[in-house]
């Protein structure tokens, strides 16, 4: 089920070789070291298949509508192909599945370190709990929003960055699918709300989207409005995540350097904070029919 609405798709990183096709990619995160082995290691690979294919770069690029410099960039470890660069291969190279295989090992990688970490801790957790002072929860934005979002960042992300970026928030979205559910409970201020980041058509649609996400029986949205300044979340955000086996991972703008924190004590000063800004907050209730009333007067 994706109640998340999809935006335009927007291609970057292109390679073109001589009558090659663009191929949308991401550039390799020097700084993630487990990314870069993976890609090293299918890199690889594919250059080992193409050699006993006995097919050069420029061949194999010909064959599958990229150019030379792609492939090579590939091989190289340079840069993440995507599923259909796999499949293509795949196919070219008479793997027979084997490289096509090894999407599952690039899914991942292709997203920001930081991004997969937060994406692995939301996959786990039972319970997620989150205040949002400025911006909506990365789990409520669409894909057009987020990336009109990630767009007012400065400096300025590179269209590679970007759409990494925008990419990595999306694939956390396949936590409204998991089954059992998480409970999942955002409380958001008005100003978030108000604010037209993308234009008004982005806008709308992000409201729209709102009041898709919380009619689900496992989510709850409220909103503080502007008025209400006696709630402890002024620091800024603050999110905990609730596993199974009753751990817990928080972290807070203003609190403990802005580091995860799992310690129970710090834990549980998050929580008084977040149940005292829940308390002060609309109800869900009351919080749907706002977000309806904000997007009648869009």
């Amino acid at each position: 089920m994706s109640v998340v609405g999809d935006g335009t798709e927007h291609g970057v990183g292109t390679e073109r070789g001589d009558g090659g096709a663009d191929e949308p990619g991401w550039d390799v995160d020097p700084d993630d070291e487990s990314g870069v082995a993976v890609v090293a290691a299918v890199g690889r690979q594919i250059k080992a298949w193409r050699e006993a294919a006995g097919m050069r770069a420029g061949e194999l690029g010909a064959v599958m509508g990229y150019g030379e410099d792609l492939v090579y960039k590939v091989e190289g470890g340079r840069r993440i192909p995507r599923p259909e660069f796999m499949d293509g291969a795949d196919a070219a190279l008479g793997a027979g599945g084997k490289l096509a295989a090894m999407k599952r090992d690039l899914a991942e990688v292709r997203y920001p370190k930081k991004v997969r970490d937060l994406a692995k801790l939301e996959a786990k957790a039972v319970e997620l709990a989150a205040y949002g002072s400025h911006n909506l929860h990365g789990l409520l934005q669409t894909e057009e929003y987020a990336r009109a979002l990630l767009g007012t960042r400065r400096p300025v992300l590179s269209r590679d960055e970007l759409e990494r970026a925008v990419a990595g928030r999306m694939a956390r979205h396949s936590i409204f699918d998991r089954a059992p559910a998480p409970e999942i409970s955002c409380v958001q201020e008005e100003a978030s709300l108000r604010r037209p980041i993308g234009g008004v058509a982005v806008w709308r649609r992000q409201l729209e989207n709102l009041l898709r996400v919380g009619e689900l029986p496992f989510v709850e949205i409220q909103v503080m409005p502007t008025l209400r300044w006696d709630h402890p979340g002024t620091g800024g955000r603050i999110q905990v995540l609730k596993f199974a086996d009753g751990s817990a991972v928080g972290r807070a703008d203003d609190e403990f350097a802005g580091r995860p924190i799992s310690h129970p004590k710090q834990l549980r000063i998050l929580e008084l904070r977040y149940g005292i800004i829940r308390a002060r907050a609309l109800t869900p209730g009351e919080s749907l029919a706002f977000i309806e009333q904000v997007l009648g007067e869009t």
